[in-house]
């Protein structure tokens, strides 16, 4: 093995030894560098003759291209063990599931009551909302049902102020029958001089969606609930209206023409006569079971009086559901809290 050979194997070995590139430069320079070996190699030909600068001038190339060759190799080598140890510190398990964005999705009561709304839209039915915090006239007087009236303990709920010896004050509502008052006077008021001639005043037709309040926790029951109330009122609307009126509702709210609709007596202060509303499914898991859905009867003549109208010449009815109940029958759940316990295992399943 010649001083050549030797010069290529020493620079293999340290430039192997280096670990960075800031190492494997340093070993470059002792050969490759201004005062490197090879370098001093080159600078040593001028004592040769013409005849022995060509041969060694040849073999110190030779050896310079192989010292070239082993440092490109070893620089192409920590360049890969560089990246080698960054993509092992930044490294991403590809074999784990993505995480994907949640699909959002109406609740399962808000769906009942814009199924509500679109239905009674059809029949022509306005749309109209209100205060939760009201006013003990509209929730209560308004509606035949004075301070001293037994109807009121039915209805105890959450007062936002001290009541007034007359019974006036301020509380969360405890149904949306007052909407039904406010937009009752409204109609009215902007038909006065239609009225004032004895003209015929267009009919009021409307629904009142939201929530209500009342002291009230069961499995069917909760203080914070939703309430659709209707009122249709006009010189020729009658208990026959308001029967087909439901009986249109209910199989196009179920989607089913196999159901009975039943009307039992009742009381209700601000209708009269009045009605429990009761629905039994020919076929499922209720079949043949009679379920009170909603009451209903013909609007009292006081409560006509209260809105403006003359009860001798309109007449009609009024009804309340409750869309809680509604939708635990569409959906069959059994337990109205689980609609507002927001776990989401429940809710996902009506998206």
């Amino acid at each position: 093995m010649n001083d050549l050979d030797l010069l290529v194997g020493a620079a293999q070995a340290d430039f192997a030894a280096a670990a960075t590139p800031a190492e494997l430069e340093n070993a470059k320079a002792r050969y490759l560098g201004k005062a490197g070996q090879v370098t001093e190699l080159l600078k040593g030909m001028g004592a040769l003759s013409h005849e022995e600068k060509k041969t060694r001038g040849a073999e110190i190339n030779q050896t310079k291209q192989r010292i070239e060759s082993l440092l490109t190799e070893r620089r192409q080598a920590l360049a890969e063990a560089e990246l080698q140890a960054q993509l092992k510190a930044e490294s991403l398990d590809v074999s784990l599931p993505g995480r994907q964005h949640g699909m959002g999705g109406l609740h399962p009561v808000s769906r009942t009551m814009e199924r509500i709304e679109a239905i009674f839209g059809s029949m022509g039915f306005e749309v109209a909302d209100g205060p939760e915090i009201e006013e003990d006239w509209f929730n209560f007087t308004a509606l035949n049902t004075p301070a001293d009236h037994p109807a009121r303990s039915m209805h105890d709920t959450f007062y936002v102020d001290t009541k007034a010896p007359d019974g006036s004050g301020h509380l969360l509502r405890t149904h949306t029958s007052p909407m039904q008052v406010r937009h009752a006077v409204q109609h009215v008021k902007r038909h006065a001089a239609a009225l004032a001639a004895g003209q015929a005043m267009p009919e009021i037709r409307v629904i009142a969606p939201g929530r209500t309040y009342r002291v009230d926790s069961d499995a069917t029951h909760s203080p914070m609930f939703h309430q659709c109330e209707g009122l249709w009122i006009g010189e020729n609307v009658s208990f026959k209206d308001l029967k087909a009126v439901f009986a249109d509702f209910f199989r196009n709210f179920f989607e089913t023409d196999d159901l009975e609709i039943r009307f039992r007596p009742s009381f209700f202060p601000f209708t009269e006569p009045s009605a429990e509303v009761d629905i039994a499914f020919a076929s499922g898991p209720l079949k043949g079971r009679w379920l009170e859905v909603a009451g209903s009867g013909q609007v009292h003549p006081n409560v006509v009086r209260n809105f403006g109208l003359d009860p001798e010449r309109y007449i009609g009815f009024a009804f309340g559901m409750g869309p809680d109940r509604l939708t635990m029958l569409r959906y069959g759940v059994n337990d109205l809290r689980l609609f507002f316990d927001g776990d989401l295992r429940f809710l996902s399943q009506f998206k």
